[in-house]
């Protein structure tokens, strides 16, 4: 990675990261931030992310500084590309692992035939429901709000595209895919109607995005490899 100077980060910069597992994406834009202010003694910058990753997802984030910060929409409509893992046989209220299994399945009618057949389904525009456990606004609050308090919310279906979706290791009960998608497509949905698609459960185990429309996790720093380009060495 280049070294930069203070002023390459205030005009604009375009940075890609590998966010580590179990961190926000929020958490790791606030670390960018701080590096850049401690390193270059820059009292003031914006930084901002360009479509958010959950805590247990792994992979691509754009981070973008200064003027730069003007792009984030623009980079969000890109089409994103995710690998992972559906574990087929339970689902969770956050139909991932964030909850618990809340109900089990029998997964012993599933094959690579039936599984495989499912995917067409889910290709082109779709219709998709949020989880209940996201960061989506309904009146003013966000629903993961609502679904910690059990509260019960009615949720609208909302309009996705799926370009490619294929299934590239299958040991039931679990399977590993790899997809490209539209902007607001969640891929524990996907996993969660996926289950119902084959008439099982499924829950999403592992996830990690792999591309942002032409930016690719392959080019992206740890958060390790940036801070060795930093001046000051403040980590």
């Amino acid at each position: 990675m280049d070294k930069f100077t203070d002023e390459d980060f205030k005009n604009g910069q375009v940075l890609l990261f590998d966010k580590p597992l179990e961190w926000t994406s929020f958490q790791l834009v606030n670390k960018v931030r701080w590096l850049i202010r401690q390193n270059y003694g820059i009292k003031k910058i914006k930084v901002g992310h360009a479509g958010t990753l959950d805590p247990l997802a792994t992979g691509l984030l754009i981070i973008c500084t200064g003027k730069f910060t003007k792009r984030i929409q623009e980079l969000q409509g890109l089409e994103k590309e995710y690998t992972g893992t559906f574990t087929f046989g339970g689902t969770t209220p956050s139909y991932d692992l964030e909850t618990e299994i809340d109900q089990t399945f029998s997964t012993e009618h599933l094959s690579e035939e039936i599984l495989e057949n499912a995917i067409p389904q889910f290709l082109g525009e779709i219709e998709q429901y949020p989880p209940v456990f996201s960061a989506l606004k309904k009146d003013g609050k966000r629903l993961y709000e609502y679904a910690r308090k059990g509260e019960e919310v009615k949720i609208d279906p909302r309009k996705v595209s799926i370009s490619s979706f294929s299934l590239t290791r299958i040991n039931i009960p679990q399977v590993d895919f790899k997809v490209r998608c539209s902007k607001g497509t969640y891929i524990r949905s996907l996993a969660h109607d996926f289950g119902k698609a084959v008439d099982s459960g499924a829950h999403l185990s592992a996830l990690r995005r792999t591309k942002i429309g032409d930016y690719d996790v392959d080019k992206a720093n740890t958060l390790e490899s940036f801070i060795a380009t930093l001046p000051e060495g403040i980590s």
